[in-house]
């Protein structure tokens, strides 16, 4: 009896031996600062720093100066964290931290690292633009990627690295999704995009693919101008006033009609004080950028009902209230990109159905209405989308080619555009120049 009592307690205390070895080494802290990326702040020459970590840490630091091995001259900035736990069922957990550098010196070049006291980053870069706006800022702007199929993602790598870009403008749905198990694949994308994003500002607006939770991964992982969870906000740039919006509060009621509406009395609020005459004079270009495009350019888009409207050109169905294209061609908005439809579309310069080339010979030369870019090919598991046999009298061209669009505002007059093909190994296959003498409301042309 007595042997057979102390094998039992030998087995029970083998078994819970293992048990407290397995508890240990299924215990893993990350402190390791991940998913690096940059964003304009509320100021021109403030850059704001964003990372995550698995475990809480004991501060959000980022050390920076002109050069990093010069280290007497490092600057320490501090900012905080927040927890961020993911809807689904496993309740993901992570820690996002955020740290404003504040009064950069312009056209600078910054080396950076960020963590804390149990981590630090690898060391990046990043140059602030030229004060003022009489300058040259590049953009590339796309939307549409995700973490599967990423087409556009090498190459856009790639170019960052050259130097190529002073911000990206990524126009709505991440990732795919970026809830997708349990905010893994979102974690796996902004992993994905950290060669870009921590050397130029990412700049972003939410699409249709962010909507789970209330948008949480979105509102929560990236850090745009403003305190408005990142939804709408704006930013200049050179000779450009952007101004980013949210397409998709016109659909997802059950997180509050209230979010239409205040998004509509600041964008109404943003385009006024731009069109001051010492504003406009300064930045003239006004360019808009949200998910979801104001016109079809296939008959096969879901959202569009049998007369090709859409509830962001004209409003909501019968009171016809907060739609854009009214509220855009007042204020003289310039031009107006999309994504949402896995293609690339230039559209000629277009109202109310209505094409208003600023002549025969030269289209886009003091156009008499906006100018809308459809740019939502990037690359994504859901690939690319056919064109239907017959187009729309507003589409000026169309390639379902993956690629992304490139722009240079070169000064008040003149902007150029160019598509790249990733299909064709970075062949340009389409590009235009948009000209304008003076910016006003089109009514006044």
């Amino acid at each position: 009896m007595r042997s057979l009592l102390y094998v039992l307690f030998a087995l029970l205390a083998s078994a819970a031996a293992q048990k407290l070895e397995k508890i240990n080494v299924d215990k893993v802290y990350h402190y390791q600062p991940e998913q690096v990326h940059l964003a304009f702040g509320d100021k021109l020459n403030d850059i704001v720093v964003t990372w995550s970590t698995r475990d809480a840490t004991n501060q959000s630091v980022v050390l920076y100066g002109e050069n990093y091995a010069d280290t007497k001259n490092l600057v320490n900035v501090t900012g905080d964290s927040r927890r961020f736990v993911d809807g689904g069922s496993k309740k993901h957990t992570q820690y996002i931290h955020k740290v404003t550098l504040s009064n950069l010196k312009p056209q600078t070049r910054y080396e950076y690292s960020c963590g804390s006291d149990l981590g630090w980053s690898a060391r990046f870069s990043f140059t602030t633009p030229p004060a003022g706006s009489d300058w040259q800022p590049r953009f590339a702007i796309f939307g549409d990627m995700g973490n599967e199929n990423a087409q556009s993602l090498a190459r856009l790598q790639q170019d960052t690295q050259q130097g190529m870009y002073d911000a990206i403008i990524h126009v709505g749905d991440f990732a795919y999704d970026m809830d997708t198990e349990n905010a893994r694949v979102g974690d796996e994308f902004m992993r994905q995009v950290e060669t870009i994003a921590a050397y130029v500002p990412y700049m972003v607006c939410p699409g249709n693919h962010e909507e789970k939770y209330n948008f949480s991964n979105y509102k929560t992982r990236f850090n745009m101008p403003g305190e408005r969870d990142s939804l709408w906000y704006s930013f200049d740039l050179g000779p450009v006033h952007f101004v980013s919006f949210s397409t998709e509060v016109y659909y997802f009621f059950q997180y509050g009609f209230k979010l239409l509406t205040k998004q509509f009395e600041w964008l109404e609020n943003d385009l006024r004080e731009a069109n001051k005459p010492e504003n406009r004079a300064q930045r003239p270009w006004i360019i808009t950028y949200g998910h979801r495009p104001m016109y079809c350019s296939d008959d096969k888009e879901y959202d569009c009902n049998e007369k090709l409207e859409t509830f962001i050109r004209q409003g909501l169905p019968l009171v016809k209230m907060f739609g854009l294209e009214d509220l855009f061609y007042e204020h003289g908005v310039d031009v107006e990109f999309f994504a949402h439809e896995h293609f690339y579309t230039r559209l000629w310069p277009i109202y109310d159905f209505k094409v208003y080339n600023g002549s025969a010979e030269a289209p886009y030369t003091n156009a008499k209405a906006p100018i809308q870019i459809i740019t939502g090919s990037a690359g994504c598991k859901e690939q690319r989308e056919p064109f239907s046999d017959k187009l729309p009298s507003w589409n000026a061209y169309h390639s379902n080619d993956y690629g992304y669009t490139r722009m240079k505002a070169y000064n008040r007059t003149h902007l150029y555009f160019e598509q790249v093909s990733d299909d064709k190994n970075g062949e340009i296959v389409d590009s235009f120049w948009i000209i304008k003498d003076k910016h006003v409301a089109y009514s006044e042309m």
